[in-house]
Protein backbone atom coordinates (compact mmCIF):
# COMPACT_ATOMS: atom_id res chain seq x y z
CA UNK A 1 0.00 0.00 0.00
CA UNK A 2 2.47 2.64 0.84
CA UNK A 3 4.93 1.50 -1.89
CA UNK A 4 1.91 2.13 -4.09
CA UNK A 5 1.72 5.58 -2.64
CA UNK A 6 4.85 6.59 -3.13
CA UNK A 7 4.83 5.49 -7.01
CA UNK A 8 1.87 7.85 -7.29
CA UNK A 9 3.54 10.51 -5.39
CA UNK A 10 6.67 10.13 -7.47
CA UNK A 11 4.67 9.96 -10.32
CA UNK A 12 3.08 13.34 -9.95
CA UNK A 13 6.16 14.71 -9.11
CA UNK A 14 7.84 13.78 -12.35
CA UNK A 15 4.40 14.98 -14.36
CA UNK A 16 4.53 18.19 -12.43
CA UNK A 17 8.34 18.85 -13.09
CA UNK A 18 7.89 17.45 -16.61
CA UNK A 19 5.00 20.53 -17.20
CA UNK A 20 6.76 23.32 -15.35
CA UNK A 21 10.40 22.11 -17.99
CA UNK A 22 7.83 22.29 -21.26
CA UNK A 23 6.26 25.61 -20.56
CA UNK A 24 10.10 26.98 -19.74
CA UNK A 25 11.09 25.75 -22.70
CA UNK A 26 8.12 25.45 -25.18
CA UNK A 27 9.74 28.47 -27.49
CA UNK A 28 12.13 25.47 -28.63
CA UNK A 29 8.81 23.57 -30.40
CA UNK A 30 9.12 25.59 -33.25
CA UNK A 31 8.39 24.77 -36.92
CA UNK A 32 11.79 25.14 -37.38
CA UNK A 33 13.11 22.77 -34.99
CA UNK A 34 10.73 20.06 -35.66
CA UNK A 35 11.49 20.52 -39.53
CA UNK A 36 14.84 19.88 -38.80
CA UNK A 37 14.34 16.80 -36.29
CA UNK A 38 12.17 15.26 -39.06
CA UNK A 39 14.23 15.15 -41.68
CA UNK A 40 17.25 14.20 -39.95
CA UNK A 41 15.17 11.42 -38.34
CA UNK A 42 14.61 9.71 -42.10
CA UNK A 43 12.20 6.89 -42.14
CA UNK A 44 11.59 7.27 -38.05
CA UNK A 45 10.41 10.49 -38.68
CA UNK A 46 6.56 10.14 -38.65
CA UNK A 47 6.83 7.81 -35.56
CA UNK A 48 8.94 10.44 -33.46
CA UNK A 49 6.61 13.19 -34.73
CA UNK A 50 3.81 11.09 -33.20
CA UNK A 51 5.75 10.61 -30.08
CA UNK A 52 6.43 14.38 -29.74
CA UNK A 53 2.63 15.53 -30.23
CA UNK A 54 1.42 12.64 -27.41
CA UNK A 55 4.23 13.76 -24.88
CA UNK A 56 3.34 17.57 -25.30
CA UNK A 57 -0.56 16.43 -24.98
CA UNK A 58 0.52 14.98 -22.02
CA UNK A 59 2.76 18.24 -20.52
CA UNK A 60 -0.29 20.92 -21.83
CA UNK A 61 1.83 22.09 -24.97
CA UNK A 62 -0.15 23.89 -27.27
CA UNK A 63 -1.40 21.00 -30.04
CA UNK A 64 -2.12 23.73 -32.08
CA UNK A 65 1.54 24.34 -33.35
CA UNK A 66 1.82 20.68 -33.86
CA UNK A 67 -1.16 19.73 -36.00
CA UNK A 68 -0.08 22.68 -38.06
CA UNK A 69 3.80 21.39 -38.41
CA UNK A 70 1.77 18.07 -39.41
CA UNK A 71 0.05 19.37 -42.58
CA UNK A 72 3.31 21.17 -43.29
CA UNK A 73 5.62 17.97 -42.81
CA UNK A 74 3.55 15.16 -44.09
CA UNK A 75 0.86 16.53 -46.13
CA UNK A 76 -3.24 16.79 -45.52
CA UNK A 77 -3.97 13.06 -45.31
CA UNK A 78 -0.75 11.57 -43.20
CA UNK A 79 -0.54 14.38 -41.44
CA UNK A 80 -3.88 14.07 -40.44
CA UNK A 81 -2.79 10.63 -39.78
CA UNK A 82 -0.34 11.56 -38.17
CA UNK A 83 -1.71 13.88 -35.80
CA UNK A 84 -4.44 12.18 -34.78
CA UNK A 85 -2.80 9.30 -33.61
CA UNK A 86 -0.08 11.37 -31.84
CA UNK A 87 -3.21 13.00 -30.48
CA UNK A 88 -5.33 10.26 -29.32
CA UNK A 89 -1.93 8.29 -27.80
CA UNK A 90 -1.05 11.28 -25.71
CA UNK A 91 -5.13 12.14 -24.59
CA UNK A 92 -4.93 8.31 -23.93
CA UNK A 93 -2.07 8.71 -21.21
CA UNK A 94 -3.04 11.35 -19.74
CA UNK A 95 -6.64 9.66 -19.21
CA UNK A 96 -4.73 6.68 -17.53
CA UNK A 97 -2.83 8.94 -15.36
CA UNK A 98 -5.81 10.50 -13.66
CA UNK A 99 -7.40 7.64 -13.30
CA UNK A 100 -4.85 5.54 -11.92
CA UNK A 101 -2.09 7.64 -10.59
CA UNK A 102 -2.93 10.74 -9.86
CA UNK A 103 -6.72 11.71 -9.34
CA UNK A 104 -6.47 14.16 -7.03
CA UNK A 105 -4.46 16.13 -9.07
CA UNK A 106 -6.78 16.03 -11.58
CA UNK A 107 -9.50 16.77 -10.07
CA UNK A 108 -8.15 20.18 -8.90
CA UNK A 109 -7.20 20.76 -12.36
CA UNK A 110 -10.66 20.60 -14.14
CA UNK A 111 -12.45 22.00 -10.70
CA UNK A 112 -16.15 21.99 -10.98
CA UNK A 113 -16.13 20.97 -14.42
CA UNK A 114 -15.66 17.32 -13.56
CA UNK A 115 -18.94 17.09 -12.12
CA UNK A 116 -20.31 18.12 -15.51
CA UNK A 117 -18.28 15.75 -17.19
CA UNK A 118 -19.41 13.03 -14.96
CA UNK A 119 -22.85 13.66 -15.63
CA UNK A 120 -22.86 13.92 -18.84
CA UNK A 121 -20.76 10.46 -19.29
CA UNK A 122 -23.39 8.72 -16.86
CA UNK A 123 -25.81 9.98 -19.05
CA UNK A 124 -24.41 9.38 -22.89
CA UNK A 125 -21.55 7.33 -22.34
CA UNK A 126 -18.86 7.62 -25.32
CA UNK A 127 -21.49 10.01 -27.25
CA UNK A 128 -20.72 12.57 -24.48
CA UNK A 129 -16.94 11.76 -25.11
CA UNK A 130 -17.79 12.35 -28.67
CA UNK A 131 -19.73 15.57 -28.22
CA UNK A 132 -16.76 17.27 -26.24
CA UNK A 133 -14.47 16.02 -28.73
CA UNK A 134 -16.44 17.89 -31.41
CA UNK A 135 -17.56 21.08 -29.72
CA UNK A 136 -14.80 22.10 -27.38
CA UNK A 137 -16.91 22.83 -24.08
CA UNK A 138 -13.32 22.49 -22.12
CA UNK A 139 -9.52 22.80 -22.96
CA UNK A 140 -8.51 19.81 -24.98
CA UNK A 141 -5.58 18.94 -21.90
CA UNK A 142 -7.81 19.55 -19.00
CA UNK A 143 -10.49 17.32 -20.87
CA UNK A 144 -8.73 14.28 -21.52
CA UNK A 145 -7.18 14.16 -17.61
CA UNK A 146 -10.91 15.15 -16.27
CA UNK A 147 -12.24 12.46 -18.16
CA UNK A 148 -9.86 9.87 -16.81
CA UNK A 149 -11.79 10.80 -13.71
CA UNK A 150 -15.59 9.36 -15.40
CA UNK A 151 -16.69 5.52 -15.41
CA UNK A 152 -16.43 5.33 -19.03
CA UNK A 153 -14.57 2.73 -20.48
CA UNK A 154 -11.18 3.21 -22.15
CA UNK A 155 -12.47 1.17 -24.96
CA UNK A 156 -15.15 3.24 -25.77
CA UNK A 157 -12.72 6.46 -24.73
CA UNK A 158 -10.34 6.21 -27.60
CA UNK A 159 -12.77 5.23 -29.92
CA UNK A 160 -14.75 8.84 -29.29
CA UNK A 161 -11.06 10.16 -29.19
CA UNK A 162 -9.94 8.98 -32.17
CA UNK A 163 -12.81 9.21 -34.62
CA UNK A 164 -14.51 12.88 -33.66
CA UNK A 165 -11.11 14.58 -33.54
CA UNK A 166 -10.76 13.89 -37.65
CA UNK A 167 -12.85 16.50 -38.45
CA UNK A 168 -11.22 19.56 -36.64
CA UNK A 169 -7.87 17.66 -37.30
CA UNK A 170 -8.24 17.05 -40.85
CA UNK A 171 -9.20 20.90 -41.26
CA UNK A 172 -6.13 22.15 -39.62
CA UNK A 173 -3.70 20.02 -41.12
CA UNK A 174 -4.66 20.92 -44.45
CA UNK A 175 -4.36 24.47 -43.32
CA UNK A 176 -0.76 23.96 -42.18
CA UNK A 177 -0.41 22.00 -45.86
CA UNK A 178 -1.76 25.30 -47.66
CA UNK A 179 0.11 27.31 -45.41
CA UNK A 180 3.60 25.96 -46.62
CA UNK A 181 2.70 25.20 -50.14
CA UNK A 182 1.61 29.44 -49.84
CA UNK A 183 5.12 30.35 -48.67
CA UNK A 184 6.60 27.60 -51.15
CA UNK A 185 4.99 29.01 -54.10
CA UNK A 186 3.55 25.64 -55.05
CA UNK A 187 1.05 25.85 -57.66
CA UNK A 188 -2.93 26.07 -57.15
CA UNK A 189 -1.82 28.16 -54.11
CA UNK A 190 -5.75 30.02 -53.96
CA UNK A 191 -7.33 27.22 -54.60
CA UNK A 192 -5.48 25.06 -51.31
CA UNK A 193 -6.10 28.51 -49.11
CA UNK A 194 -9.75 28.53 -49.81
CA UNK A 195 -10.28 24.89 -49.11
CA UNK A 196 -8.87 25.27 -45.98
CA UNK A 197 -10.54 28.22 -44.83
CA UNK A 198 -13.99 26.76 -45.59
CA UNK A 199 -12.96 23.33 -43.82
CA UNK A 200 -11.53 25.90 -40.61
CA UNK A 201 -15.14 27.65 -41.47
CA UNK A 202 -16.92 24.32 -41.21
CA UNK A 203 -15.12 23.31 -38.24
CA UNK A 204 -15.81 26.95 -36.43
CA UNK A 205 -19.69 26.21 -37.19
CA UNK A 206 -19.94 22.59 -36.42
CA UNK A 207 -20.67 23.11 -32.74
CA UNK A 208 -23.60 25.06 -33.00
CA UNK A 209 -24.86 22.88 -35.66
CA UNK A 210 -24.03 20.16 -32.88
CA UNK A 211 -25.64 21.79 -30.47
CA UNK A 212 -28.84 22.50 -32.22
CA UNK A 213 -29.20 18.89 -33.22
CA UNK A 214 -28.84 17.49 -29.21
CA UNK A 215 -31.35 20.48 -28.34
CA UNK A 216 -33.79 18.61 -31.40
CA UNK A 217 -33.02 15.11 -30.16
CA UNK A 218 -33.83 16.40 -26.09
CA UNK A 219 -36.83 17.94 -27.07
CA UNK A 220 -38.20 14.91 -29.61
CA UNK A 221 -37.54 12.70 -26.58
CA UNK A 222 -38.81 14.04 -23.87
CA UNK A 223 -42.34 13.75 -22.70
Amino acid sequence: MKAALWGRIILALLLATGILVAYLYRDFLSFEILDNTIKEAGLWGPLIFMLIYATATVLFLPGSILTLAGGALFGPLAGTLYNLTGATIGATLAFLVARYLASEWAARKAGERVKLLMKGVEDEGWRFVAFTRLVPLFPFFILNYALGLTRIRIAHYIFATFVFMLPGAFAFTYLGYAGREVAEGGEGTIQKILIALALVAAIVFLPRFIKRLRRSAKHETSP
